[in-house]
């Protein structure tokens, strides 16, 4: 264009978006020359701007077509927070084992999302409605085990979880009358143990931790017959399996408790 100005509207006719959208880079600014002699045209190089939420999704796309997994990605956004929601004939391959694909992918998405931001948005991808239905699961056991150690007067240890799920577990039994939440050990295998306020310290049963550490040197396994003093066969419980790290940003606004 003759002048900056005069190429930024040229650039908004020929891709027909808003001034706004576009990132404007000036390659030269032209000059009007003498008496029109060496007059030089103004010279820009435009982007469109792409939404985050947008990029993010995109991203995802891009990264099942090399997974070659058949999905599409369905993007919504309200106020500060980007819900993508995952849509597949396959979910098992998109959620994994307890969540952790689909953590993988929302801890990318979040990273893709925010390239360039000053402040964070939040990202949260979801399959056939994962989250929900895996807090209330966590709510409903949270409560079962908090029942359990009120009624034995033990300790409940469960098995290592990300922080927001662990923060799930916190929450559920916040108000819960006669026990206590603690979050033990090291990332990626911080867990949660739920304490009784009538825990009976000197009771044979009560010695889940010293048959843990003794087995452990003896090269037994938690499930040794000595070591299962607590009855609980529930999956949630403290295994021996190891997580993938993967989740620490689920909700990508939560730090570790």
């Amino acid at each position: 264009g003759k002048t900056i100005e005069n190429a930024i509207e040229n650039a908004v006719k020929e891709l027909g978006v808003k001034k706004e959208d576009l990132k404007v880079t000036v390659i030269e600014e032209g000059n009007k020359g003498v008496l029109g002699i060496g007059a030089k045209k103004a010279r820009i190089n435009v982007e469109t701007k792409q939404d985050d939420g947008k990029r993010a999704a995109d991203f995802l796309d891009g990264l099942f077509n090399i997974l070659k997994i058949n999905a599409a990605t369905e993007l919504k956004e309200e106020d500060e927070t980007i819900y993508i929601n995952l849509i597949s004939a396959t979910s098992s391959s998109l959620i994994g084992y307890r969540g952790e694909m689909l953590d993988a992918f929302q801890t990318l998405a979040g990273a893709v999302a925010n390239i360039g931001n000053e402040e964070y948005k939040r990202v949260v991808v979801d399959c056939e409605n994962y989250r929900e239905k895996r807090q209330e699961t966590l709510k409903a056991l949270a409560e079962r085990l908090a029942n359990k150690a009120v009624k034995l007067g033990m300790k409940v240890t469960l098995e290592p979880m990300n922080p927001y799920e662990r923060r799930v577990i916190h929450s559920a039994l916040s108000d819960y009358e006669g026990v206590k939440t603690e979050s033990q050990g090291a990332e990626p295998n911080r867990y949660v143990v739920i304490i009784p306020d009538n825990l009976k310290p000197y009771d044979k049963r009560n010695r889940s931790d010293r048959y843990e550490r003794r087995d452990n040197r003896n090269g037994r396994g938690k499930d040794d017959r000595r070591g299962r003093s607590s009855g609980f066969k529930s999956e949630m419980i403290k295994s021996n399996k190891k997580t993938s790290g993967f989740g620490t940003y689920l909700g990508n606004s939560l730090k570790n408790d």
